[in-house]
């Protein structure tokens, strides 16, 4: 398995942990609409969260959720609109960045709630 596979991997593994000890309910995870992948979809009592998960070995050159762009914003939301019609969500829909960056002693996390909101179209 290579470096950065590994490195995403255990990232988003460290990302569920995270959810789960604050109380989210995990739906999806790497779930799949057409070519378009979500790393989580978790929901609270409110909220259909629409997490992507941005692992790093350092922040050295930017931080992770600066990966994050406007062409990927809009897959994400197409995919979210996708699952919610699908699943027949009726909860409001969040969509969250979760850093992961590797540290000594494991992972340090930076959840980033509401992150951005959809573009009106």
């Amino acid at each position: 398995m290579y470096a950065a596979h590994y490195l995403g991997q255990t990232g988003e593994e460290a990302a569920q942990n995270y959810l789960k000890d604050r109380g989210y309910t995990i739906r999806e995870v790497n779930w799949r609409y057409r070519r378009i992948e979500v790393d989580i979809l978790a929901q609270t009592s409110q909220y259909l969260v629409v997490i992507e998960v941005k692992s790093r070995r350092n922040t050295l050159f930017k931080d992770p959720a600066q990966a994050v762009n406007t062409a990927k914003i809009n897959r994400l939301v197409k995919a979210a609109q996708a699952y919610v019609l699908r699943y027949g969500i009726n909860k409001e829909v969040r969509f969250d960045i979760i850093e992961v960056v590797s540290t000594a002693n494991g992972f340090a996390i930076n959840h980033i709630a509401d992150a951005f909101v959809p573009p009106v179209e």
